[in-house]
C-alpha cells in the first residue's frame, strides 16, 4: 500500500498566471524517490529549462534520505523531465516567446508509486494582477462565510 504524495507550488499560482499544464515523469535515484515518498521535497524556488532538446528541473529541493549510505543523492541538483517529443518541442517554441516560462506546479506519486510532476506555461502577473486575485479570494471567503451562517 503506497501512500499518495502531492506537494504543491503555491507561490507559482499566485506569481504566474499558468496558459497550459503538463504532467512529465522524473528521472530519479533510488534515494530521491524513497525522501519523495515520505514528503520531503519541496518545489517552490524550482523552475524548468532545456538544456538542448531536453527538459530539466532546476533548484528542485529533494531532501537526503536519512538511511541512505554513502551513495546518498545531492538534495538540489537538475533532474530530467520525461516528456513525449511532440510535448518538448511545443514547449521549446513557446517559451522562446517573450515572457513565457516554465514552473513546476505539483509533484505527485501515481497509484503506481511513480514520481510525477505537473509544469505549467506560465506568463508572469503583474502587481494589480496579484492585488486583483487576492481581492477575489477575501470575497469569496467572505461569501461562504455568509453562505454557511445561513
Amino acid at each position: 500500500m503506497i501512500k499518495e504524495v502531492s506537494i504543491q507550488n503555491k507561490r507559482a499560482r499566485f506569481d504566474y498566471e499558468i496558459l497550459e499544464t503538463y504532467t512529465a515523469g522524473i528521472v530519479l535515484t533510488g534515494t530521491e524517490i524513497k525522501s519523495i515518498r515520505l514528503g520531503k521535497a519541496q518545489i517552490a524556488e524550482s523552475f524548468c529549462e532545456f538544456h538542448g532538446h531536453e527538459l530539466f528541473a532546476i533548484n528542485t529541493y529533494i531532501e537526503e534520505y536519512a538511511f541512505g549510505t554513502a551513495f546518498n543523492h545531492q538534495s538540489r541538483s537538475e533532474r530530467k523531465l520525461l516528456l513525449n517529443k511532440k510535448e518538448l518541442k511545443s514547449l521549446a517554441r513557446k517559451v522562446e516567446t517573450k515572457g513565457l516560462t516554465i514552473v513546476p506546479l505539483r509533484l505527485f506519486t501515481n497509484e503506481k508509486g511513480l514520481a510525477k510532476l505537473d509544469i505549467g506555461l506560465c506568463r508572469g502577473k503583474k502587481n494589480y494582477d496579484k492585488r486583483e486575485t487576492l481581492k477575489d479570494r477575501d470575497t469569496q471567503r467572505d461569501i461562504d462565510r455568509l453562505k454557511k451562517a445561513f
